[in-house]
């Protein structure tokens, strides 16, 4: 087992996305990490130079970038982790999400992935299940996301406010449920709603043509705003059609906002009994819901984060992982 420092890590992924972020500068503070943002084959090259030069690969999501970093790593005899998050082991046909549907080619490339890297690291249960639908891992192990709950907690007075958080795209309108959301606006409209994302195309007009004037769609906010959001909401509802985890469903749980989510994939999961569960699509499930949970205490929503999901849990299981596998 070698000493943190005198590991050094290949930490290859293809998006920079904030639980992506979070894990580089997790490993960052306990090894020598060499950061590669896999773009097109034409990174080939440098992506063989840096795996030649570490101990061990670590990719997030069993994309392209990660069946190469798997193959190269065998190739030269080091260890490899892969963390399986989500859409990379879906197959949602029905929603047109996900690596694994029977026609898309990256289903090859998550399948080798999977089944040949030393390590694959699910975050969630839910997702462990999925990836076992299609591989026979090596090792196989649910290491969840983690939220730091020093940042996020509640401060300010709660608001008779309701809360989704997610970019505005043509993907993600039916994946997230923002429609069935705005038609619960529609029918409570002492409530505030609140749609909180970056607009990236024109499909919010499709949105805009429905919601009342209790609907916001606030486009992209700061870190800081966003925790303002969570911080004056009482209620956060993920109606997502399919989540891995749901990082801005523990973000709010742990402000102390009672979640409202879909019965679907890892949601139920995630929120235990700290929450409502309605069917996916379900207007008036989820009214209701709305309805039933807008004057209750969600101190035990936090308290769930912190004793599941908490960032310093993530932290010591990666540690122990990566120095095991060396």
């Amino acid at each position: 087992m070698a000493n943190e420092k005198e590991i050094k890590i290949a930490y290859i992924y293809y998006s920079l996305q904030f639980f992506v972020k979070q894990d580089k500068e997790l490993l960052l503070k306990h090894f020598e990490v060499y950061d590669f943002n896999f773009k097109s084959i034409f990174d080939i090259p440098s992506l063989i130079k840096t795996i030649r030069k570490s101990d061990i690969t670590y990719s997030w999501f069993a994309g392209g970038h990660a069946f190469l970093a798997v193959l190269f790593s065998k190739m030269f005899r080091k260890k490899s982790i892969v963390i399986a998050g989500g859409g990379d082991v879906a197959s949602e046909p029905e929603i047109d999400y996900g690596f694994m549907r029977p026609y898309k080619r990256s289903r090859y490339f998550a399948k080798f992935a999977l089944k040949y890297a030393d390590v694959v690291l699910a975050v969630s249960e839910f997702t462990k299940k999925e990836v076992l639908k299609y591989s026979k891992p090596k090792y196989l192990d649910v290491v969840y996301n983690g939220i730091d709950t020093d940042y996020y907690k509640p401060n300010f007075k709660k608001e008779d406010m309701v809360i989704t958080v997610g970019r505005i795209s043509e993907d993600y309108i039916t994946r997230k449920g923002y429609e069935n959301f705005i038609r619960c606006a529609q029918k409570l409209q002492n409530l505030q709603f609140v749609i909180i994302g970056k607009i990236t195309d024109d499909s919010i007009s499709k949105l805009k043509k429905i919601a009342p004037r209790n609907v916001i769609f606030t486009g992209y906010v700061s870190d800081e705003e966003l925790l303002e959001y969570y911080q004056k909401a009482k209620i956060y509802c993920q109606l997502s059609y399919y989540e891995s985890f749901g990082m801005g469903l523990t973000e709010a749980m742990a402000c102390e906002c009672i979640p409202v989510v879909t019965n679907r994939a890892a949601l139920p999961e995630v929120i235990g009994n700290t929450g409502l569960k309605v069917p996916y699509d379900d207007t008036d499930a989820t009214m209701e819901a709305i309805e039933k949970s807008i004057n209750k205490d969600a101190d035990f929503a936090r308290k769930r984060v912190v004793s599941k999901f908490e960032l310093d849990i993530r932290r010591e299981k990666l540690i122990d992982i990566i120095r095991n596998t060396i």
